[in-house]
């Protein structure tokens, strides 16, 4: 056998892994199906702005150690998450704090929008949510759920609120503070040059080969190495034999637009069910010190469209409903059966897990792997 891992994917968590891999003098090989590395958080340079081919993904960690991890491989600029929502004609500050619920009240104190949000949830009466549209009004009332959750969720869902489970959501952010960050993490941001660049430095001296389809020659992938690391559907690596794992999938709708700044800020998620997407993405005002969109006259927006999962499609989110979680874990006790195999990311965890802790799983099953 030619290498000793065989890694079938090249995004973060195969990519993390490879690394660590070699740096413990292991031979690696890794191959992707795509024609490109990074896998999901792929960028790519358009009219001199690294465009996000696969819908947004910043960095945000409390994890030190992942922190200093991927400052090895990239300079993270100062970027900050702070999306807006747009519900009809009304515009809204996301995550849900006090300039939300001064724009949508006119309340002017913490004391005032608590005693808002409780008189709501006191009305609906809600004691036993049996779905997750009765389980957001008991946390945060009914105006915040009608206009920002409701939906957005049933887009991202493709199922009426009222038909999915409470456990979806557990808990609701409210922050009774005029902060417009979405993330509580002590470190945030985005790699100067781009995520592709970060993950080709990660990459840096290990055999990668793109567009190449592990599943048209499996025998011979095989055949090349001692142990494999697979990072594709778990389901689809034993062939679906107790059925199909449920996803939902993502179209996106990228253009360039000769005007300076369309929207004002990198995200902004349309919360109206009659608007067919989520959301709208300005690549430029990812890269801090862009916000006023004058250093380039041209602009690039990416519309992003929720869509049933089928086969050959691209999976993005685990429906994590008590039906394919029970379905996952035949899966995963027969994985444990094949130690020849080690399954990581999110499609070998079927679980939505963000950057950070993919990076930290692939450090982790690295070391205890490599000791």
């Amino acid at each position: 056998m030619e290498y000793d891992y065989l890694v079938i994917g090249a995004g973060i968590y195969g990519a993390v892994f490879a690394h660590a891999a070699k740096a413990a003098g292991k031979k690696v090989l890794v191959i992707e199906r795509r024609d490109h590395i990074a896998g999901n958080i792929y960028t790519e340079e358009v009219e001199g702005i690294q465009v996000h081919r696969y819908g947004a993904h910043i960095f945000h960690t409390s994890d030190k150690q992942v922190w200093e991890f991927v400052q090895r491989f990239a300079e993270m600029n100062r970027y900050t998450n702070s999306p807006i929502a747009r519900y009809k004609d009304e515009l809204y500050n996301l995550p849900f704090n006090m300039n939300t619920f001064s724009r949508m009240w006119g309340v002017k104190t913490p004391a005032e929008a608590k005693a808002k949000i409780a008189e709501q949830i006191r009305e609906a009466g809600i004691t036993e949510p049996k779905n997750l549209e009765e389980q957001a009004i008991s946390l945060v009332g009914r105006d915040i759920y009608e206009k920002l959750v409701k939906g957005y969720t049933e887009k991202q869902w493709g199922r009426k609120c009222t038909e999915l489970p409470a456990f979806i959501i557990r808990r609701l952010p409210v922050r009774f503070v005029y902060d417009n960050n979405y993330f509580n993490n002590l470190y945030q941001g985005i790699p100067v040059g781009g995520f592709t660049a970060m993950v080709e430095k990660i990459l840096e001296g290990t055999e990668v080969r793109t567009g190449v389809d592990y599943f048209a020659d499996r025998a011979y992938y095989d055949s090349l190495a001692k142990k494999r690391v697979f990072t594709g559907m778990i389901d689809r690596y034993f062939e679906e034999c107790f059925g199909t794992l449920e996803y939902r999938s993502l179209c996106f709708e990228t253009e360039v637009l000769d005007i300076e700044n369309y929207q004002g800020n990198a995200v902004v998620n349309y919360t109206e069910y009659e608007v067919p997407y989520t959301r709208i993405i300005e690549h430029k005002h990812f890269e801090f010190g862009c916000q006023q969109g004058e250093t380039n006259p041209k602009t690039v927006i990416t519309r992003e469209y929720p869509a049933q999962w089928q086969r050959g499609d691209e999976p993005y989110y685990p429906m994590n409903d008590e039906k394919n979680n029970a379905l996952y874990a035949k899966y995963r006790e027969l994985a444990e059966q094949h130690k020849e195999v080690l399954f990581g990311g999110r499609l070998g965890n079927y679980r939505y897990i963000d950057m950070d802790q993919v990076i930290a799983l692939a450090l982790k099953d690295a070391a205890a792997e490599l000791a």
